[in-house]
């Protein structure tokens, strides 16, 4: 059986690192209030705007989720019909005005479905899924969003959020063997403070995790994006001029080229002893003081 899960989940690994179907990025916040489920919405509009297929995988289901936050839109789907094949996902998935899909992917129709089922997500028109992902009460990623091409940790510049970014990282690093991350300041009031506190934490998590962070650059803050969510629309289709419309843009533009990162070991996850695991907390130092 190990062996069995192991082989299907190489063949995903192989399939989403192959030249061609649908890049997938999971988008999650290093703590609550990060934004994003907002960065998503965003990035799915401005990359539909760039003649962009995308769809919208959202986990985070309920008061604010993708959904919600575009005004109820209705049709989202069954997550679990798709993977058991009874619906094609490009039927199941609503589609918004704005040129993109939305496919809504609840924690109960996640849940008992192999490696292989879930490739039946990246088999559509899609050309980039977007996920918004949801950590467990672990902290940890789906089994769907774990295997995507990038993980991009949202996070704001204050010391608390920078310390919750590092300390999100190391769970997922754990957790799954992830080696490499993107970072992405939102809500940013200077750039050259977002710079010097992304530089802060890749030392760290360099240092202490050999883990590679890899800056996704910055989104500046914006009232206008809040004003948009309150008339259920996006940013950047609402008020495309603004700074953090030009910075979604921008950023929708340079992930279709960033390059694919290495696959993980299909091997279960590895987690550090607990005696090494106090040793190196004990040495460790917080994320803002490095």
């Amino acid at each position: 059986m190990d062996k069995l899960v192991s082989d299907q989940a190489e063949g995903l690994r192989r399939m989403l690192a192959r030249g061609g179907g649908a890049r997938a990025i999971a988008v999650t916040g290093a703590l609550p209030g990060a934004g994003s489920t907002t960065i998503a919405v965003n990035l799915a509009a401005a990359l539909a705007q760039q003649g962009k297929d995308v769809l919208v995988v959202d986990e985070c289901v309920g008061e604010k989720s993708v959904s919600a936050m575009l005004g109820g839109l209705r049709g989202a789907g069954n997550f679990a019909a798709v993977i058991r094949g009874e619906i094609p996902v490009d039927f199941a998935a609503a589609r918004h005005a704005l040129g993109f899909s939305v496919l809504a992917a609840s924690r109960n129709n996640r849940e008992g479905h192999t490696a292989a089922e879930f490739s039946v997500l990246l088999g559509g028109s899609a050309d980039i899924v977007l996920i918004d992902a949801q950590l467990d009460a672990q902290g940890q990623l789906s089994e769907f969003a774990k295997h995507a091409h990038d993980v991009m940790i949202v996070t704001r510049v204050s010391a608390q959020a920078i310390t919750g970014a590092y300390a999100c990282i190391k769970r997922l690093h754990y957790a799954h063997a992830i080696a490499q991350f993107r970072v992405l300041a939102n809500h940013v009031h200077s750039p050259n403070d977002a710079h010097a506190a992304f530089a802060n934490l890749a030392g760290v998590a360099g240092r202490y995790l050999t883990v590679a962070l890899e800056s996704a650059g910055c989104i500046a803050a914006d009232t206008r994006v809040a004003r948009a969510e309150e008339l259920s629309r996006c940013v950047v289709d609402a008020f495309p001029s603004t700074p953090a419309a030009r910075d979604l843009r921008h950023l929708a533009a340079e992930l279709q080229y960033w390059p694919i990162r290495p696959a993980m070991s299909p091997q279960a996850p590895w987690r550090a002893p607990a005696a090494v695991t106090a040793a190196h907390r004990a040495d460790e130092p917080s994320a803002q003081h490095a």
